[in-house]
């Protein structure tokens, strides 16, 4: 799109949008069908976020079990099993399906209620309509 962005991380709506925290639209009747398109597109890139931790906490099991260790260990231990994962991955060490029976998705912890106007960035709507502007040059998918 011409210009350089940085890094986001993808929030839902409860979240301040930030040039650093990508949110959706508001679901309301006024979105535009770019808005509607870039919720869609938020949204499965979540899905495919949620499912490589997924992946990842079923092949490692013992990050289901977290709550056992120091939170010094944790970074450590999390990162160690992030690589060992790709790993496993990139020699195509196969995934077995069955390990995905002990892993549940976790719902996390959110805000209970969406964060107020005043915490939200105005850059980050420029941000958030290049990424409306790129998703509707890229097509449909």
């Amino acid at each position: 799109m011409g210009k350089a962005q940085k890094y986001v991380l993808l929030g839902d709506a409860t979240y301040p949008l930030q040039d650093w925290i990508l949110k959706p639209y508001h679901e309301d009747e006024n979105l535009t069908q770019r808005q509607l398109q870039f919720n869609y597109r938020l949204k499965r890139a979540h899905s495919v976020i949620e499912n490589a931790f997924l992946r990842l906490k079923a092949r490692w099991q013992i990050l289901l079990k977290c709550d056992d260790y120091s939170l010094e260990l944790l970074p450590t231990l999390v990162l160690a099993c992030c690589i060992l994962h790709n790993v496993c991955e990139a020699h195509d060490n196969p995934f077995n399906e069955e390990w995905l029976e002990g892993t549940e998705p976790i719902e996390l912890p959110k805000p209970c209620q969406p964060a107020p106007a005043t915490m939200e960035d105005n850059r980050a709507e420029q941000v958030r309509e290049l990424m409306c502007q790129y998703f509707e040059s890229c097509g449909e998918g």
